[in-house]
């Protein structure tokens, strides 16, 4: 049985070889602290915006960072390109949560020790094109987690933006890790569907996507 798109029934799934979905691994709890977390953030010192592109283009989402500033296609310390500031610091209870998502993945943490969080707003009608994050130096595995409106993720391959690819229903609470062989694969967004998530959570609309990253930089 479906619901015209997606299975009703979520399973965990390795989409790819390194990458594995999650189902429900947030409890609306720990949804609620993050969404909370996120809302300081995007109050500053460098505040969410809308990222202007190398080619004049600005992104749908909203974005703010944790760590380490990014800005297409690079890190640094300060918002060079915002208001100059320097970004608010990496907590150890980020790095935590990201080990337990590996160790919920792949069975074992590896050793991760994520230092940047990108996290991404997604208001009605705002998506993501297909896209790499290889701005790092470490192939360290890529932490996904999904607040708020489902989402059509769409999982692709390292070579093209094109097929092959797989499209996986992202719904608030669940956990998304690639790496390995899917490390730099494309990935992308290309539907939100508005009024999806659950307000218990502390996000009335939209989506909220918090990725966290080891950027290999010091």
């Amino acid at each position: 049985m479906t619901d015209g798109l997606f299975p009703l029934r979520r399973e965990r799934a390795e989409v790819a070889p390194g990458a594995v979905h999650v189902p429900g691994w947030l409890s609306v709890e720990r949804q609620r602290e993050l969404v909370e977390a996120c809302r300081g953030w995007a109050r500053g010192p460098v505040p969410m915006r809308h990222t202007a592109l190398p080619g004049g283009g600005v992104m749908s989402v909203r974005t703010v960072c944790v760590g380490w500033h990014w800005q297409p296609y690079r890190y640094t310390r300060t918002a060079d390109d915002v208001n100059g500031a320097r970004v608010a610091r990496f907590p150890a209870w980020l790095v935590e949560l990201g080990r337990a998502a590996l160790v919920e993945a792949y069975g074992d943490d590896g050793g991760y020790a994520p230092d940047t969080a990108l996290v991404n707003f997604y208001e009605r009608g705002a998506r993501m094109g297909m896209h790499q994050d290889k701005e790092e130096r470490s192939g360290a595995p890529v932490v996904s987690l999904s607040i708020g409106d489902r989402c059509v993720f769409r999982f692709g391959n390292t070579e093209t933006r094109g097929r092959p690819y797989t499209d996986v229903e992202l719904v608030s609470g669940d956990l998304f890790v690639f790496g390995g062989p899917s490390r730099f694969a494309h990935h992308g967004v290309p539907k939100v569907y508005p009024d999806t998530g659950d307000p218990a959570t502390g996000l009335a609309a939209g989506r909220l996507n918090i990725t966290l990253r080891e950027t290999g930089l010091s």
